[in-house]
């Protein structure tokens, strides 16, 4: 049977080749092969239909492929806007930034995503408390230095607090976002939830004339187990200085709850006040507006723009486009408008003038905003009708939630303009994708929408990937009247393009090669590694054949020489295989052992080594130790590694005498000259006993 591509590469003149040499396998009496002939003519017409037939077997429409990719629950992830945090500790006084400011850095645009006020307020000095006595932790605020600090003490307890101390008043703050930089575990699974708490409860709490109030507050952080953001809500009572610390100011402070935390949290950096910015390029904007007289617009992508005004003249039904002129005098659809040439215009309706208004109701007038280039190529086509009609718009890596397009109809009083966004439902809407990488739309059902013309409404363009810029950037503002300085504590996170549909393709091969139910030893282990939250550094699944029990012995990264598995751990493990395994499987997940290896050696060493002793007592614990190596649980200490591993070290002439011996034969035993550790079991090293003999050579 041929394959797909072979149907489809083969081309019209490769068939009749076929033909021609299959003609004298199968009749002697077919002599002639001429054009003229009937019989070659029917060839070559049922040849062309076999062609074309093999290249439409192959042309799946948008629809069908995504038809296809939605029954195997994949579909395409659409792109997003990379978020960067930015700090505002170099302004002295408050600055208010409208929607869409622009930031820059290099040849990248960043785009607030709403109107705050920023600056004037910063952090002072952080404390922590242990119950009974402050501790300065302030220079976490130096972003030059990154000395860990143990925010809740060397063993954090319940009651446990760290304070921040703000200098001036943040009331005029919706929103306080602060930035935390922690000593994050190679080891730790990241969390399906970024706000889940695994190890510890913190209850947040800012100082008002009350007294402590608690507040809302979003922790990215795992309460301070992990670099993130933390996003606090400031409560409706006023905010008050607080004296008590050994400094004054306003205060937000965060009490453990409970503590129990696998790791000890440390932080080496804190970054406070910050606010959000998009990495985006808005090219088309548009605004709407619930007033019908004097409308003020100012424009967020420049002063070289061009406005379209749109007006509503009806409660529900489609707008009407009003012409720009300079002064009244003339009857029709027209509005004034006053340019002061720094980006902001003044629209003016005048219904007794002009004959025409937008009535006053919800988003009764809209303006759009034209770069110069989107202007050049706004009109992007004509609604044909026909099925999956692809349209080409002036733009790629389109930022989806920003985009629209005006369409544009006749009726008996003129043009009516409908502001229609992708993939929207109603009765006799016009229903289209929108394919932002490549830049085009298909229209899947055009609706009441025949023959109407398509314009650009409004665009932004991200730049995916790139967008994750790296931490410690100076991103510059655009206006001339607020100081530069602004600085990104984190990576930009978050930043993607559209995924094509080979990407799609990759990741559902991928995501069937990762073992979500438990079946094998190897299946066990990777899901209990993966498990989400946890640092799990070593995991071995075996068959208890007697009792068809399937254990699974597991050991955690933490601060402890000997690290325990927690009730939380091991709950956390237990969810996460209930919800994985055969229904049939019996399991149970066990704690590591540890058992010592003794080492005694006699070795000949060259001369004018003076540190032979340090070297192979190193090569020795490397070998040994099973608890900070990729050993894993039972698996046999072998004499000849050990005996080669110290051979090969350029100090040593010969090994003389190496012997091994485990100190707990209960969980080590001794075979021959190995070491045969039990299925639960890791080796680390004991006692060690070197003796030295400097060799005549």
């Amino acid at each position: 049977m041929l394959s797909v591509n072979e149907l489809k590469s083969r081309t019209y003149e490769e068939r009749m080749e076929d033909v021609y040499r299959e003609l004298p396998i199968r009749t002697s009496e077919w002599t002639n092969y001429n054009a003229s002939d009937p019989g070659i003519t029917i060839l070559e017409n049922i040849t062309a239909f076999e062609a074309l037939q093999g290249a439409e077997i192959v042309t799946l429409s948008y629809r069908a492929r995504m038809a296809l990719l939605k029954m195997a629950g994949f579909l395409p992830h659409r792109g997003k806007c990379s978020k960067v945090l930015l700090s505002s500790d170099h302004l002295t006084e408050p600055v208010t930034l409208k929607a869409g400011e622009r930031f820059h850095l290099g040849d990248l645009t960043f785009e607030t995503n709403r109107e705050m006020v920023v600056g004037g307020v910063r952090i002072s000095g952080i404390f922590t408390h242990d119950g009974k006595d402050f501790k300065d932790v302030g220079y976490c605020l130096d972003k030059e230095i990154s000395v860990p600090a143990r925010v809740f003490g060397e063993s954090p307890r319940v009651g446990n607090s760290i304070y921040f101390m703000i200098e001036g008043d943040p009331t005029s703050q919706k929103e306080i976002i602060l930035y935390v930089r922690a000593q994050d575990n190679k080891h730790r699974n990241r969390t399906e939830d970024r706000t889940e708490h695994i190890f510890a409860d913190v209850e947040w709490e800012c100082f008002t004339e009350n007294g402590f109030e608690k507040i809302n507050v979003r922790d990215y952080t795992g309460a301070f187990l992990s670099s993130g953001e933390i996003r606090i809500s400031l409560p409706l009572s006023r905010m008050a200085t607080y004296g008590d610390a050994p400094i004054g100011g306003y205060c937000v402070r965060a009490t453990l709850t409970r503590a129990e935390y696998d790791m000890v949290p440390r932080i080496t950096n804190v970054f406070g006040f910050l606010f959000e910015v998009l990495q985006k390029d808005t090219q088309a904007f548009s605004q709407t507006f619930n007033r019908n007289d004097r409308i003020p617009v100012s424009s967020p992508i420049g002063t070289e723009v061009y406005y379209l005004v749109f007006g509503k003249e009806k409660k529900g039904s489609s707008y009407r486009r009003y012409e720009l002129v300079a002064s009244p005098g003339q009857r029709g659809r027209y509005v004034t408008y006053d340019d002061t040439h720094d980006g902001r215009v003044t629209f003016t309706f005048d219904e007794e003038e002009f004959g025409y208004a937008p009535m006053k109701c919800k988003e009764c007038v809209r303006v759009i905003i034209y770069s110069e280039e989107v202007m050049r190529r706004y009109n992007v086509g004509k609604v044909v009708g026909y099925d999956d009609q692809e349209i080409e718009i002036p733009g790629r890596n389109i930022v989806h939630e920003s985009f629209f397009l005006i369409a544009r109809r006749k009726d008996e009083d003129g043009y009516i303009y409908d502001f229609v966004r992708p993939e929207k439902k109603g009765n006799g809407a016009l229903y289209y994708h929108l394919l932002e990488g490549e830049g085009k739309i298909i229209i899947e059902d055009p609706g009441d929408f025949i023959d109407a013309d398509l314009f650009m409404g409004s665009m932004a363009i991200t730049m995916g990937s790139r967008g994750n810029i790296s931490p410690g950037s100076d991103v510059q503002i655009e206006r001339k009247d607020v100081p530069q300085g602004f600085y990104n504590p984190g990576a930009g996170t978050g930043g993607s393009f559209r995924e094509t549909l080979d990407e799609v393709k990759d990741r559902f091969v991928s995501d069937m090669r990762v073992p979500y139910r438990a079946v094998t030893a190897g299946d066990y282990e990777e899901i209990v590694k993966t498990t989400p939250g946890l640092c799990i550094r070593k995991a071995r699944a075996f068959t208890e054949s007697d009792n068809n029990m399937i254990k699974v012995v597991v050991m955690p990264d933490s601060d402890e020489k000997f690290p325990k598995l927690s009730r939380i751990y091991t709950q956390k493990i237990e969810e996460r295989i209930k919800a994985r395994r055969l229904l049939t499987s019996q399991f149970a997940v066990i704690k590591p052992a540890y058992a010592a290896v003794g080492v005694k050696c006699t070795v000949y060493v060259k001369r004018h080594f003076t540190d032979c002793r340090a070297q192979i007592e190193e090569r020795i614990r490397s070998r040994v130790d099973y608890i900070n190596t990729e050993h894993n649980f039972g698996e046999r200490l072998r004499f000849e590694d050990v005996f080669y591993a110290i051979q090969e070290l350029d100090c040593v002439e010969y090994v003389y005498d190496l012997s091994l011996h485990s100190e707990n034969n209960k969980l080590a035993q001794m075979k021959e000259y190995d070491i045969y550790p039990r299925f639960d079991c890791l080796c680390y090293p004991g006692e060690i006993n070197i003796e030295l003999v400097t060799s005549d050579k």
